[in-house]
């Protein structure tokens, strides 16, 4: 839910303070989170929540690996999915059987 429009002071040196529940929600709270400031045009200064990821999560952040993740999400609302009750059956329905071994 958005919180309605506020106004912060800017204090010396330029320093804006978001608020409290505005960072926890955005995850700005967290180490070595950032906001980037775009200026647009018209006048209108945009603050977009940066959040690093960490390096060992990095390859799920990948274009490659999203789009892999949208096509699953696709199949999976299609119904173009199989469930099984464990391994062996998982087994079994990869070879084409109809009962596991």
């Amino acid at each position: 839910m958005k919180e309605p429009s506020i106004y912060l002071a800017v204090q010396g040196r330029g320093t804006v303070a978001l608020p409290p529940r505005l960072r926890r929600r955005l995850s700005l709270d967290s180490p070595g989170a950032q906001v980037r400031l775009v200026e647009r045009p018209d006048g209108v200064i945009e603050l977009h929540p940066v959040v690093p990821v960490p390096s060992d999560q990095a390859w799920f952040w990948t274009d490659r690996w999203q789009r892999m993740e949208r096509e699953a999400d696709a199949d999976i609302a299609a119904g173009r999915v199989v469930a099984t009750e464990g391994p062996d059956a998982f087994l079994a329905e990869l070879d084409g059987s109809t009962t596991p071994p």
